[in-house]
């Protein structure tokens, strides 16, 4: 586990440089909703790596732990309780790591399954140029920082169609986990999402109920 050590007021202070909910909308399979995050250049072996320091700035606590897998699936399988805002990774001997998750708020909540397609440690953000328009303030590319809202690691889900769009990520906004605000990605504590990271590899499958 990692050791927090930086001050509160440090994060919010980087927090401030972004005044948006980190999150991506698009309908699993193609539909209507407009994706929030641009689609992240491709990486040679779909990892893209940064060399920044994997201290966290934040003073929240991480939430994982061990229990008996509710899930029943393969070990390697990641689940998303939704309804619960729980994320469990199926381990061999019937044992899952449990972590707390925020979720879509009502209206891009979604179900199904996907994969892990790419991962990403303190992944770049590019505003896509809808939101641009909207939002001329925004950086036009965003480097890995504690200050950006993908946070320490993200995990691209993909399915048959090519990329969804949702991803597993880290947060810069920790008092959002447990909550029902983001455009459909799963948020994790940035000590969190860096533990999943660890353990899971391109091509890991996911059940979002």
């Amino acid at each position: 586990m990692f050791q927090v050590r930086i001050s509160k007021s440090k994060i919010l202070a980087a927090a401030a440089a972004v005044s948006f909910i980190a999150t991506s909308a698009q309908a699993f399979d193609g539909g209507g909703f407009a994706g929030l995050f641009g689609n992240q250049p491709q990486q040679q072996n779909n990892i893209q790596h940064a060399s920044l320091p994997t201290e966290l700035n934040h003073e929240t606590r991480a939430t994982r732990t061990v229990v008996n897998d509710p899930t029943g699936e393969r070990a390697g399988t990641i689940t998303i309780d939704t309804k619960n805002r729980y994320l469990y990774l199926s381990m061999d001997g019937g044992k899952a790591m449990r972590y707390d998750v925020g979720v879509g708020r009502e209206g891009f909540a979604w179900q199904g399954r996907a994969y892990i397609g790419r991962r990403a440690e303190w992944p770049t953000w590019t505003p896509p140029a809808a939101m641009l328009k909207r939002r001329p303030d925004l950086p036009r590319v965003m480097k890995g920082s504690i200050a950006n809202p993908l946070g320490a690691r993200a995990m691209y889900l993909y399915n048959g169609h090519g990329d969804t769009m949702f991803r597993i990520h880290g947060t810069n906004e920790p008092d959002t986990i447990g909550q029902a605000v983001s455009s459909g990605c799963i948020r994790l504590l940035n000590d969190d999402v860096v533990d999943l990271y660890q353990r899971v590899k391109i091509g890991a499958p996911v059940i979002v109920l």
